[in-house]
């Protein structure tokens, strides 16, 4: 890769130390200081400020490349809110998934009216040339509506429970939420879990599914997807 292209020039820190700093922070529920300590341990001096500033700077990036790699998402469609606090304010954080807990979108939004649930799925739908065959709700009336008013036809089923896959990834949501001491404006949050949702979903493998011999060529095949995201297949 020529200096051009490499996405790490001006650097101090190696692109090694940057990816895996970048992949600590999404893929686990770690604060920016506990990563900046696991950096330490390895003998690694940085601060928690350029962690985090090393996370806006290439977690959008290698996000939006993640998401540009995945199959197209299945038939079958998990759709869920979730209500947020910013500076005493009410949000929702809408989130939707596939069958194969692919997240799909996770939009930020101030209202949960029929209006905010249009957004949403057009949102979803922009870039397809099909609509899911089954969408699962839980018993909000909005979704429904909305469906109604873009006249889609797939079956829907509305549940309390068929849709727990996404109170799992909520609760996630929540301890992030918890180490960051809450989010500071629509803005921010929306900004963080456009960048956390694709690599934490990159990595959950869902072992109990496969075998072990499966899991470990999966994980494998991962990490393989992730140096070429992060441009270390180059750089190496």
């Amino acid at each position: 890769m020529g200096t051009a292209s490499n996405p790490y020039r001006g650097f101090r820190f190696l692109a090694e130390i940057i990816s895996e700093a970048v992949w600590l922070y999404h893929c686990f529920s770690f604060s920016l200081r506990k990563v900046e300590l696991i950096l330490a341990t390895r003998g690694i001096e940085v601060s928690y400020k350029t962690i985090r500033e090393w996370g806006l700077r290439f977690g959008r990036d290698f996000a939006n490349t993640l998401r540009r790699r995945p199959p197209k998402p299945g038939d079958k469609w998990f759709l869920d809110e979730v209500f947020i606090r910013i500076r005493g304010k009410k949000h929702y954080l809408w989130r939707a998934i596939d069958q194969n807990w692919v997240v799909l979108d996770i939009p930020v939004q101030s209202r949960r009216n029929t209006k905010g649930a249009m957004r949403f799925f057009r949102k979803l739908l922009k870039g397809l040339h099909y609509a899911p065959r089954v969408v699962i709700t839980d018993k909000l009336k909005t979704y429904a509506a909305a469906k109604r008013g873009m006249r889609l036809g797939n079956e829907d089923r509305q549940s309390q429970y068929l849709n727990n896959r996404c109170e799992v990834l909520h609760q996630l949501t929540r301890r992030r939420e918890r180490h960051m001491q809450r989010f500071k404006s629509a803005q921010q949050a929306q900004q963080f879990l456009s960048s956390h949702s694709p690599v934490h979903n990159d990595f959950q493998l869902h072992r109990h599914l496969i075998s072990s011999s499966e899991h470990r060529a999966a994980r494998a095949r991962t990490f393989t997807v992730w140096r070429e995201v992060t441009g270390l297949a180059q750089v190496s």
